[in-house]
């Protein structure tokens, strides 16, 4: 019996590992471009979409090398982030930031029909990086690919941190998130600035993508609800804070997976639902706390 329980114990913990990683990686994402840009960006998970997709079609179905698949991969996630920083940089000069925010779902809509015709709404993958022979510790199992997954994560969001802390180009990412018109003013590129947080978070998202598509599969109509589960993540730890995103994302994979493991997967969304209600009308700021600001500013991205 008490085997038994060790063992569920340690399948809960590492399925919220990996799947609190996949939605780390979109949540870090979601906060690096509402701190450069004061947007969030609901298209975040067409990076997921488009990278997993692109590997599994030039890797999974057409035989290329996993390498270069994957470089493919990150190109045409980088083009479309920077396709994402043209388009919010020309309208947040000229619309409201609620209609900027309209736009990026429009994207993320628009990019899930393009998908759909370029590849179809099935769904793809492609083979686990190290074979699919599962890990049992007592009576729990672990893919491998979940190693790679937490593990790759781990990697990135620290290698992220140190960037952010250590190098002037993180530094003035973190100036840009406090105050646009002062970072202007002390000679920080604000738009070169904008460019890099999408391209960052571009590579997260292809990160991601890539890294979950072998175990959780990915189809064209994947990447609204991934992009949900990273703004809920974000905004429960503290929109524009990447620990915070971490608890955020750590926290809502734990809710769904002891939701599924003692309900049923029919209700494994309803967490998220109820945790992005619950957190936008009692903790507006999060549970570690974002951005100084309480509400938020339209900046004339265009003009700076």
């Amino acid at each position: 019996m008490t085997s038994l329980i060790v063992s569920d114990l340690i399948q809960i913990v590492m399925t919220t590992l990996t799947v609190g990683s996949m939605y780390a990686l979109i949540a870090v994402g979601v906060s690096l471009i509402y701190s450069a840009t004061g947007v969030i960006n609901f298209a975040q998970g067409e990076f997921v979409m488009l990278s997993g997709m692109t590997v599994a079609s030039l890797y999974g179905s057409m035989g290329w090398p996993l390498t270069t698949a994957i470089a493919v991969a990150l190109v045409v996630v980088l083009f479309y982030a920077a396709l994402l920083t043209l388009l919010t940089s020309i309208l947040a000069a000229r619309i409201s930031l609620i209609g900027v925010l309209i736009i990026t779902i429009g994207a993320s809509i628009a990019t899930q029909g393009i998908a759909a015709r370029i590849w179809d709404s099935d769904t793809h993958r492609f083979a686990p990086f190290s074979g699919e022979d599962p890990i049992r510790i007592l009576d729990a199992t672990i893919s491998p690919q979940a190693l790679w997954i937490v593990g790759v994560t781990a990697i990135c969001i620290a290698g992220l941190i140190w960037f952010m802390r250590s190098t002037m180009a993180g530094k003035a990412m973190r100036a840009c998130s406090l105050d646009q018109a002062a970072a202007t003013m002390v000679g920080i590129p604000v738009k070169a600035t904008v460019l890099l947080s999408f391209t960052l978070s571009g590579l997260l998202g292809a990160v991601g993508g890539i890294l979950t598509t072998p175990l959780t599969t990915i189809d064209a109509n994947s990447g609204m609800l991934l992009a949900i589960k990273g703004f809920t993540a974000a905004m429960l730890g503290g929109m524009g804070s990447i620990p915070g995103a971490l608890f955020g994302a750590l926290l809502i994979a734990f809710v769904e997976t002891v939701t599924v493991t003692v309900g049923s997967s029919a209700f494994k969304e309803l967490p998220t639902f109820t945790i992005i209600i619950l957190v936008l009308l009692f903790l507006p700021r999060g549970l570690v706390g974002g951005r100084n600001e309480i509400g938020l500013q339209h900046e004339d991205l265009t003009r700076q």
